[in-house]
């Protein structure tokens, strides 16, 4: 009699699914922890039947390959990536744990799997269209700033796909007339030394990659742009919340449930493999008035009827 209601309880207990999470940023921002928000209506509840095991390497990229083994040891279920340098190093540390990148710049051409189709192996995920999205932020600027020449373009030394991809935005700021001026950093340290040596370089406007270190430093970021006047293109919508003029990138809303139904398909037995990489459908355009008015720009009527977002 006492035996029967314990084997009935053992059975309805909730069993608690564990993933890892791997970024090369700080602690996250309330943004990044809603990621997980749509796998809500697919029946996963952090903190009742889904466990997120969140590691950062806070902007050291020596640290990803570790934080990615110590995920391995922890025998989690699926690990979750921020980025081409964080899914590198899941890649090196396991090839058997499902592998989702949230968030990826090439995965073919980065080496993490052979096709968009069929990635085979164990990862897949959401890619961003990287070259192609890069041509269209430059246009914009362009629109907003039909006298720019020179721009200047920050980048993250540690993050192998801009190196890859130099070639192509070099050529797409040339063909609008704009001459490129690369800088590349390593930690939150050199930023103000950056934008310095761009001044010195006489550039007219900055363009910021979508890295963690970016957003986690939004702040001091666009604190020295403004500095020197530097009208900033932003890939990144924190920091744009921070003091860029413009914002141009895929929706993050679609990027979160696009990476839910990867999570939650492989919970439930689907392979990597068979799961083609994903592109983004919606993107979002986001003008920040209040930056045009700070640094004299008049923003053309035509962008500010296209913008899905203006910021007073």
């Amino acid at each position: 009699m006492i035996a029967a209601p314990l084997a009935a309880s053992a059975q309805t207990a909730t069993t608690v699914r564990r993933i890892g999470h791997l970024s090369p940023g700080a602690l996250p921002f309330p943004a990044e922890v809603s990621e997980y928000a749509p796998l809500r209506a697919l029946g996963w509840v952090e903190g009742q039947n889904l466990l997120v095991e969140r590691r950062y390497a806070n902007g050291r990229a020596e640290l990803l390959r570790p934080l990615a083994e110590e995920l391995v040891r922890l025998k989690v279920e699926i690990i979750v990536t921020d980025g081409t340098a964080a899914a590198l190093a899941a890649k090196s540390a396991t090839t058997a744990i499902p592998i989702v990148m949230a968030t990826v710049g090439d995965p073919v051409r980065a080496g993490l799997v052979a096709g968009l189709a069929r990635p085979g192996g164990n990862i897949t995920g959401f890619s961003i269209v990287g070259p192609e999205l890069n041509a269209k932020r430059l246009a914009l600027l362009r629109e907003l700033l039909p006298g720019l020449q020179r721009i200047g373009v920050l980048e993250l030394s540690t993050n192998p796909y801009y190196r890859a991809t130099r070639k192509e935005l070099d050529q797409s700021c040339r063909s609008l007339g704009m001459q490129p001026i690369f800088v590349e950093v390593a930690a939150a340290g050199e930023l103000e030394n950056a934008i310095s040596e761009m001044a010195r370089q006489r550039a007219q406007a900055l363009f910021v990659q979508g890295d963690d270190l970016f957003g986690d430093n939004r702040v001091p970021l666009m604190s020295a742009a403004s500095r020197y006047a530097l009208p900033t293109l932003a890939t990144n919508k924190e920091v744009l919340e921070a003091g860029a003029l413009v914002f141009y990138g895929n929706s993050k809303a679609e990027q979160a449930q696009r990476n839910a139904a990867f999570i939650d398909r492989i919970l439930r037995g689907a392979k990597p493999a068979d799961l083609p990489i994903e592109q983004p459908t919606k993107f979002e355009l986001v003008i920040n008035l209040k930056a045009a008015k700070a640094l004299g720009i008049t923003v053309p009527q035509s962008l500010l009827l296209r913008a899905d977002e203006v910021i007073h």
